[in-house]
């Protein structure tokens, strides 16, 4: 049986027939591309329905449990330290998988266990799932980032991959919806529950992880086409050496861990989960020290997701279209911004000053959105394919470093210098972040030179 099971996860053999019509394999292409895209998008945009519906009813789950503030920073923070852990794991899993059947597989778990969780009483059982279910989440981004290195070229990949990235915000959005009406419908008739937030995400989750089997493959060669590299005539910027061994563990060593840019890239990416995660985890409680409503917290949280999803869309076209796909100078100006951002979410988030609050928190979600995706998409061009899920799965781990430090960091800091402290971390995380992208500008410049001969 558990042989059987392993064997599920190995990928899918080369075709036995080789597409060698041009107008054919074009035409496979788009079509397998298409469908990828959408299955992926779809597929992670449930990944956070199941993932991130806690954040938006944060309060009601502290009232209704019981838990106090450091009890809710510490179930975050191990979670998310399950989930960076699990992300690097994953990705080295994944590169040597079948995307399918990972993408569904993650998915799949995490929707069982979300059918159950609002249901569970002691303390020590909610940290115990909400870990669970984090680490299944971790399986989620790398087999996505293998999509995108063996399906698209390195100069499709910024447009492709942000506009992609934006499912996470729309899952997020979508998790603030069902929390909203829920919380209304409360209002309305005693039948229904706020346990019922994680029920109907749970029920979602199945369904997409089952259409997932259905709709998605492995790399072009499983289906025939060759790789993307002689379809589009546009290779690699990191290419594994013809006489190098093909040890895994090399390829990690030598493209990853070794790498200083990797490295960088990836403690920047430390301070932008750092602010994105001070916000998912903190706003809405935030909020309600405030004064907002209690239902109006969901709906105001929601506009943080719905524009971040632009945020991102538009640094990969800026990246593109103004920097000729150079990510530093993108992500100089959205940290920057991020930082007066969180700021002026401070000062001004209030029942008084609703569109303020409404606008800024907007904002850090739009400004948060660019560098999360950009240094993601440098990782994968740092890198060769076959370290792919590994490399944005060691960046990933960073993140959530950052998310730890946002969950009993903040914590910490709220409980000794208020709220007031808290943003200022923000911000000195915005900083630090600006510093550490600057040092990839010189590196970048030239290998998109080097690209362009």
């Amino acid at each position: 049986m558990l042989r059987k099971f392993i064997d599920w996860f190995k990928p899918l053999p080369d075709a036995a027939e080789k597409i060698t019509d041009p107008q054919e394999i074009t035409k496979q292409y788009k079509r397998w591309r298409l469908r990828l895209f959408i299955s992926a998008y779809i597929g992670y945009a449930m990944y956070y329905v199941t993932r991130q519906n806690l954040n938006p009813i944060a309060h009601v789950f502290k009232a209704e449990t019981g838990i106090t503030n450091d009890q809710f920073g510490l179930m975050v923070s191990i979670s998310l330290i399950a989930y960076g852990i699990g992300k690097f794991v994953s990705g080295m899993l994944a590169d040597k998988s079948n995307i399918r059947v990972f993408l569904a597989f993650g998915l799949m778990a995490s929707s069982v266990i979300n059918l159950f969780f609002g249901y569970l009483t002691s303390f020590f059982l909610l940290v115990l799932f909400w870990t669970l279910n984090q680490a299944f989440q971790s399986m989620g981004f790398p087999p996505i980032s293998r999509i995108f290195a063996y399906w698209f070229s390195p100069k499709e990949r910024a447009s492709k991959w942000t506009l992609w990235a934006s499912a996470h915000t729309v899952g997020i959005s979508i998790a603030a919806i069902i929390a909203a009406a829920i919380l209304k419908l409360m209002d309305v008739t005693p039948l229904i529950h706020w346990q019922y937030v994680f029920v109907l995400s749970g029920i979602l989750g199945l369904i997409t992880s089952f259409y997932i089997l259905r709709s998605v493959t492995d790399t072009p060669a499983s289906v025939g086409l060759p790789p993307v590299e002689e379809y589009t005539g546009c290779q690699q910027l990191v290419t594994k050496e013809a006489n190098e061994g093909e040890s895994y563990w090399t390829l990690l060593r030598k493209y990853v861990l070794t790498n200083k840019y990797i490295w960088i890239l990836s403690v920047a990416f430390l301070c932008v989960y750092f602010v994105r995660y001070v916000t998912l985890s903190w706003a809405a409680i935030f909020l309600d020290t405030r004064e907002l409503s209690k239902a109006s917290i969901p709906l105001i949280f929601t506009l943080n997701p719905l524009v971040g999803a632009l945020g991102g869309i538009t640094a990969g076209i800026l990246t593109s279209k103004v920097f000729g796909g150079r990510c530093t100078p993108s992500n100089v100006i959205y940290f920057v911004l991020l930082a007066i951002s969180a700021y002026g979410f401070y000062l001004f988030a209030g029942p008084d000053h609703l569109f303020l609050t409404g606008f800024f928190i907007a904002a850090l979600g739009f400004f948060v959105d660019g560098p999360q995706n950009l240094i993601n998409v440098q990782i994968s061009l740092l890198t060769t394919k076959e370290s792919v899920a590994a490399a944005c799965g060691f960046c990933g781990l960073f993140g959530y470093v950052g998310g730890f430090l946002a969950g009993s960091g903040a914590s910490f800091i709220l409980e000794h210098w208020g709220w007031a402290g808290v943003f200022n971390a923000c911000i000195v995380s915005c900083v630090i972040g600006v510093l550490l992208v600057m040092t990839a500008w010189k590196k970048e410049n030239r290998d998109i030179s080097a690209a362009a001969k």
